[in-house]
């Protein structure tokens, strides 16, 4: 026996030390990370949307009212005020103002009619672009129709109401903290399922209450801190950066070990990005020890085999001692 907890203390000590060397590896690798360029953005059209970010950029606004014949100050609407600081961290930061929207709402005041104009869509820029090839968004349009939100296209649902195009900015691909970016991403669904005054603008149905129907989550608040809405409500397609097809409540994912197993989705999903950090130091889903623990998806190969031999030797010891027990 003393032998066999011999062997025990061995197989813990061994784990701890695997432990803690996964941890000084994440530690001394965050901080081998070359600083970012803190050098400030530059925005090429600066001085062209000034013009709009003159009034659009605050909550109030003033102009001459040549009817009056005086300056007028009038507060802004909500929707439509633009913070300067997150056009210019976006992915569109490099645009004009009016690359997007008309030319003729350099005039003010603007036409009326100029509500009315058409709003573009991701596809209509980036389709077609071998410059955007890398990113398939042809494939995330078709992806797209398949969602439950393409059917709501009629009542006003577009890529804008997920991607807004003053602010969105691309973070999973170039994910420094998961953390952050889980929480960057899911405030992109709450910002509609939490928000029933912009629920009712797609859709009829009665007010929900996330955490309520998501109440038969084990650990709730740890998985809406780690991982985000669309890792169990859409369907993976390893083809895009970015699976679109958000599914059915009734399609959603809800088995645990879909994503607590050796063959996490999470990979193909939240991960994937970090697909060629899969594999440190024996661990399988190793990326996943960056910042967070899976219960059932980090595993260690050396260690699966050598608790299989731990447990096989202490099988053969108590069947050697119950042998010779019963041999007296």
């Amino acid at each position: 026996m003393k032998f066999l907890k011999f062997r025990l203390f061995l197989f813990i000590a061994f784990y701890s030390f695997s432990t803690l060397l996964s941890a000084a590896n994440v530690m001394f690798s965050n901080d081998s990370i070359v600083a970012a360029d803190t050098a400030k953005f530059i925005p090429p059209y600066a001085e062209d949307n000034e013009r709009c970010f003159k009034c659009h950029g605050q909550s109030k606004y003033e102009y001459t009212n040549e009817s009056l014949g005086r300056q007028v100050k009038a507060m802004m609407f909500s929707e439509r005020i633009l913070k300067r600081d997150e056009f210019y961290k976006s992915n569109h930061k490099n645009f004009s103002c009016t690359d997007c929207h008309s030319a003729e709402y350099v005039n003010f005041p603007h036409v009326g009619t100029l509500r009315m104009e058409p709003k573009l869509n991701c596809i209509d820029c980036h389709g077609g672009d071998e410059n955007f090839a890398q990113y398939h968004f042809e494939e995330i349009e078709e992806d797209y129709k398949q969602s439950i939100h393409f059917k709501l296209e009629e009542e006003g649902f577009s890529c804008w109401k997920c991607h807004d195009p003053h602010s969105y900015k691309i973070s999973v691909r170039n994910m420094t903290n998961t953390k952050e970016t889980v929480a960057y991403d899911n405030a992109i669904c709450l910002n509609c399922h939490s928000d029933f005054s912009r629920f009712q603008l797609l859709t009829e149905k009665a007010e929900l209450n996330i955490l309520e129907k998501h109440e038969w989550l084990p650990n709730q608040k740890s998985h809406f801190a780690s991982v985000r809405c669309i890792e169990c409500h859409t369907k993976i397609n390893n083809n895009i950066p970015v699976a679109h097809q958000i599914r059915t409540k009734e399609e959603a994912v809800k088995r645990c070990n879909e994503c607590h197993s050796q063959n996490s989705i999470l990979m193909a999903s939240l991960y994937k990005f970090s697909a060629r950090e899969e594999r440190r130091d024996g661990f399988v889903n190793g990326i996943i020890l960056n910042e967070s623990y899976v219960i059932g998806a980090n595993r260690n190969k050396y260690l699966n085999i050598f608790s299989l031999i731990i447990f096989a030797g202490v099988v053969a010891g108590v069947g050697v001692h119950v042998f010779f027990r019963l041999k007296k």
